[in-house]
């Protein structure tokens, strides 16, 4: 195999060798654990960003790893748009990795849970680099497996409880990508993503069976991506240990679930078929449902991680509605809103679970004037916060701003107002939390070594840095990357 195209092999390998060997060293071992599971995912993240210059050239790297029938195997592609997920989760998951090394530190089963953790990286790495929807419904799968034992992690009733919740939408939206890919493969013999589609030609003799095609995907994967009403798994497994409460928001399923919704409209159906099924404007009408009553539903949450959680379902919707406007401003904030909502809210459940871990609370009313006491973490919040609101100049505006320019420039200025009005809502959600923890009078007060340990919180206040980097450079950094993702997949 040419050292040149096993990356993706690598990227997805190497975290199962190491959750192997974490599961074969004892309890006891955690330093050696530790080195294991950083080694392992910084491994991955060097793969992946050691093909970013191949591919930002325009080179695409294939790899035939299995193949069943003709167009039909397991096979991987490193194109423009995998390389935005890819990236994303490889680079945050060490964020994660580090910070779960400080939460961790004093919780049960800490080997199982980094085995879990270690290989849901793999999961990720092959929904990145899946080069057909054969081998993205696997590791779609597979993820949801792996992801599983820590989200029931506890083993309480709750937790077993919103697992079994859990697997059932994520097994129950992959049954449907599966359906579809017999339908898809029994019509043009492949399933290969590529750029423009591959369903233009069946839909003109098979036009019904076509639709019914779109309608499973976009429904499997609206499963995982937490469109409403088949959202309620994702509140449920805010039973998680915070780090995965993290991944799953910011990185592993839910942006699963967009990066799927992607690939189907532009690498099986494409953007031209998509727009002759006349179906944009109902998915766009359900997607804005989504994004304002995700909004208002974070509004009554009392309980910290459900209002991010809530607060999710709505940003989701974002990242969907862009890709829907099918306009190259809308499409370019979607994107980039894959990238920039990543950043911000790992950063807000991260400053979640540290809150957690010092002073053992976790409902908003009894967070009054925790910022004296958490000063740094409480900073992080507000920054994740606001540029989740769209305030200047952190990352989350950059993304706001092409997706209203994306419904105007599409002639649809009605959804400009739903992403106005939702950010409105953001803010009603997200400002009273700031205020309270600097503003108003508790139980908290300054003291020295009052902070969570440095590896949750230097892991945090990078990501925030990182906010606000993103969104003073934009311009040399997401932008440029995102138009060219969008030149080679159009």
């Amino acid at each position: 195999m040419n050292l040149a195209f096993a990356q993706p092999v690598i990227a997805v390998i190497v975290p199962i060798i190491g959750a192997i060997i974490i599961r074969l060293l004892d309890e006891d071992k955690a330093h050696t654990r530790h080195i294991v599971a950083l080694t392992s995912i910084g491994i991955v993240f060097v793969a992946v960003v050691s093909m970013l210059p191949a591919v930002m050239s325009g080179k695409v790297i294939e790899l035939e790893w299995i193949r069943f029938l003709e167009g039909l195997g397991i096979f991987f592609k490193v194109d423009m748009l995998g390389m935005v997920f890819g990236l994303v989760s490889s680079t945050l998951w060490v964020f994660a990795t580090v910070y779960s090394i400080g939460y961790m530190a004093h919780e049960h089963g800490q080997r199982n849970y980094f085995v879990f953790f270690v290989l849901s990286c793999s999961a990720a790495m092959g929904v990145a680099f899946s080069g057909n929807l054969f081998t993205l419904y696997i590791f779609y799968e597979y993820l949801a497996i792996c992801t599983y034992p820590l989200v029931v992690h506890e083993q309480s009733p709750e937790t077993v409880k919103a697992g079994i919740k859990y697997i059932g939408y994520s097994f129950a939206g992959g049954a449907l990508v599966l359906l579809s890919i017999f339908m898809i493969y029994d019509l043009v013999g492949t399933l290969e993503f590529t750029p423009g589609g591959i369903l233009g030609a069946a839909a003109v003799e098979s036009a019904m069976q076509v639709k019914v095609i779109f309608v499973l995907l976009i429904t499997g994967f609206g499963t995982k991506a937490a469109i409403m009403p088949l959202h309620s798994w994702l509140p449920g497994a805010m039973v998680a240990p915070t780090p995965v409460s993290a991944l799953l928001h910011a990185v592993a399923i839910v942006k699963a679930g967009v990066f799927g919704i992607s690939r189907v409209f532009f690498s099986l159906f494409g953007r031209e078929l998509v727009i002759d099924l006349n179906v944009v404007h109902i998915l766009a009408v359900i997607v804005s449902f989504t994004i304002i009553v995700g909004s208002l539903m974070a509004i009554k949450q009392n309980v910290l991680k459900l209002r991010l959680a809530y607060s999710t379902i709505g940003q989701l919707g974002y990242i969907t509605l862009g890709v829907l406007l099918l306009s190259p401003l809308g499409i370019t904030g979607g994107l980039i809103h894959i990238i920039n909502h990543a950043i911000l809210k790992i950063a807000l459940f991260f400053c979640a679970g540290m809150i957690i871990t010092v002073t053992g609370r976790k409902n908003l009313d009894q967070l009054h004037g925790v910022g004296k006491q958490m000063p740094l973490t409480m900073l992080a919040f507000s920054i994740g916060a606001l540029g989740l609101m769209g305030v200047m100049p952190i990352c989350g505006y950059t993304s706001k701003y092409f997706i209203l320019s994306g419904a105007i420039q599409a002639g649809h200025p009605v959804y400009a107002y739903v992403i106005l009005g939702s950010t409105l809502l953001n803010a009603i959600y997200y400002l009273p939390i700031i205020v309270n923890a600097f503003f108003k009078e508790g139980e908290f007060e300054k003291k020295p070594g009052s902070e969570a340990p440095l590896t949750m919180l230097v892991p945090t206040l990078i990501l925030a840095a990182a906010g606000i980097l993103f969104g003073l450079f934009s311009n040399y950094t997401t932008i440029p990357f995102i138009e060219a993702v969008i030149n080679t997949t159009l």
